[in-house]
């Protein structure tokens, strides 16, 4: 793992992860500090909702929404702006910036046809992504923005909003070439913990939230435990978190020597999603077993944090203690 770990949202399918996007590592010596992201999202706003057009029109999609389409355009299919056609309007909520989003989806190259990715139908459990263009691509994100809840669409994406001029060698996305996206919106994913509250330990920190889930954590005056420590501050009822399952999460961190945040999604890049397996130890390990709806404390010692070599800009010493709040929200399972 980096030294400067990255916000965590790697697992997701690459077609849909933005090129410039951070990212969550984990190796033997971290936890979860991002390097120098943003205090707040870039997430497209309701605004800039991308509407019907000629080429999205175009896109003919056979199949009932929540099974894999069929799915025929006119080939070449370009855009210079990025278009979204309904196909079935949708009467669940609406996706806004920052919304943390479950999808399934088809997506193609414009130019040839080719499928370059398909997820999240049927048995295979949805897709989950945030409406935020720091995290996706930009065109990917203005397609959601604005949609509903229960609702299949039709969008183009131009190169500009997608893998640009150099295209994407991974997934054989020419330079210049347009994306066609056929999706399902599912649902949304609530963006705070809303399990029953239980008490943490006395040792413990203090955490209250704001209305919005938003936590504030007061170190108490004692010394730090010396080993992992994991409570919970409300515990849900759906889903259990197994190891190597992709987690959509709420967090901040806090240093306990310090008492002051080093990194937190809340306010910057809204719910978001990475594999147990993928994070330093002390967070991964404070996720396994919880169910969705919890809000989990956990105490995380250098040992499973950054190690004794703390942070590479030494914000983080190698004997700092990190105290982690974090709101279980959604998981897939990896098998």
């Amino acid at each position: 793992m980096r030294s400067r770990p990255r916000t965590p949202f790697r697992l997701v399918p690459a077609a849909l992860v933005a090129v410039t996007a951070l990212a969550l590592t984990a190796c033997s010596s971290g936890p979860a500090k991002p390097s120098a992201s943003p205090t707040t999202s870039n997430a497209v706003s309701a605004s800039a909702c991308a509407k019907p057009g000629s080429a999205s029109n175009a896109v003919q999609v056979n199949g009932k929404a929540g099974s894999a389409p069929t799915v025929k355009f006119p080939l070449p299919t370009s855009t210079s702006a990025t278009q979204r056609t309904v196909l079935k309007a949708g009467s669940g909520d609406t996706v806004k910036a920052g919304a943390s989003v479950q999808i399934a989806y088809s997506l193609y190259d414009g130019k040839n046809g080719k499928l370059l990715d398909s997820s999240g139908y049927g048995a295979k459990k949805p897709v989950i992504l945030t409406a935020d263009t720091t995290q996706y691509l930009p065109g990917l994100v203005q397609a959601l923005v604005c949609g509903r809840a229960g609702e299949r669409f039709a969008s183009v994406i131009p190169a500009s909003a997608a893998f640009g001029s150099a295209g994407s060698e991974q997934l054989g996305v020419g330079g210049g070439d347009s994306l066609v996206l056929v999706a399902d919106i599912l649902e949304l994913t609530p963006t705070k913990a809303t399990g029953a509250l239980k008490a943490l330990p006395a040792s413990f920190p203090k955490v209250t939230t704001a209305a919005n889930g938003t936590p504030s954590v007061k170190i108490p005056a004692t010394s730090a435990p010396k080993s992992l420590e994991i409570a919970d501050r409300r515990v849900g009822t759906g889903e259990t978190v197994r190891s190597g399952d992709t987690v959509t999460v709420q967090y901040q961190g806090v240093l306990w020597r310090t008492g002051s945040i080093f990194d937190q999604s809340w306010g910057k890049t809204g719910p978001t999603s990475f594999a147990t397996t993928a994070v330093v130890k002390g967070f991964g390990k404070a996720l396994v077993g919880q169910k969705i709806g919890s809000q989990v404390v956990a105490i995380v010692p250098a040992d499973q944090g950054y190690g004794s070599k703390g942070s590479s800009d030494g914000s983080i010493k190698g004997t700092d203690v990190m105290v982690f709040v974090i709101d279980v929200l959604a998981t897939t399972h990896a098998a």
